[in-house]
C-alpha cells in the first residue's frame, strides 16, 4: 500500500513536470526540489536504505551540471538546463546511484527516437540550435526505473 501511494506521488509529479517542460522548456524548482527529500524518505521507508539514494541525488545533480558547464564552455551557448540536473538528482534520490546510467540511457534513447521521428515526419533534420525539452525523457526514465525497482523484486539486484 505504501509503495503504491509513493509511486502515485512520484508518477503524478513526473507527469506534471514532463508536461510543463514540454510546453515551457522549464522545470520549476517548486515541483522538482521537493522530489529529492521525498525520494530519500521513500528509500528509508520502503528499502530501509539511505546511502544509495543520497549518493544518487548528489551524482545525478553534479553529473548533469558538469555536462552543462562543459557544453557551455565548448560551444559557447547553453545546451542543458539546471532543471534537468535537479530532476536527475530527484531520480537518483528515488532510484539510487546505480540506476542513474539506466535513467540517462532511457532518456537519451527516447529523445533521440523522438527527434528522428519528428525529422522523418517533417522530412528535415533539426538544426544545431533546435531546442528539445529533455525533462520529459528524464521523467520517463525515472518512472520506468522506479516502477522496476518498486514492483520487480529481482530489480533490487541491479539497482
Amino acid at each position: 500500500m505504501l509503495v503504491t501511494l509513493l509511486s502515485a506521488v512520484l508518477l503524478v509529479s513526473l507527469a506534471v513536470l514532463a508536461h510543463t517542460d514540454a510546453r515551457t522548456f522549464r522545470l520549476p524548482d517548486a515541483l522538482t526540489l521537493p522530489l529529492i527529500p521525498a525520494g530519500l524518505i521513500s528509500n528509508i521507508l520502503i528499502f530501509d536504505r539511505l546511502w544509495p539514494a543520497l549518493i544518487g541525488a548528489a551524482l545525478g545533480y553534479l553529473g548533469l551540471v558538469a555536462l552543462e558547464l562543459g557544453y557551455r564552455r565548448l560551444r559557447g551557448r547553453d545546451g542543458l538546463g539546471r532543471g534537468d540536473a535537479k530532476l536527475l538528482a530527484a531520480g537518483g534520490a528515488w532510484c539510487g546511484a546505480l540506476a542513474l546510467p539506466f535513467i540517462l540511457l532511457v532518456a537519451s534513447l527516447g529523445a533521440l527516437l523522438f527527434t528522428l521521428a519528428m525529422a522523418a515526419i517533417r522530412r528535415k533534420l533539426p538544426g544545431a540550435t533546435t531546442r528539445l525539452a529533455f525533462g520529459p525523457w528524464l521523467a520517463f526514465g525515472i518512472a520506468l526505473v522506479w516502477l522496476m525497482r518498486a514492483y520487480w523484486p529481482d530489480a533490487s539486484l541491479i539497482f
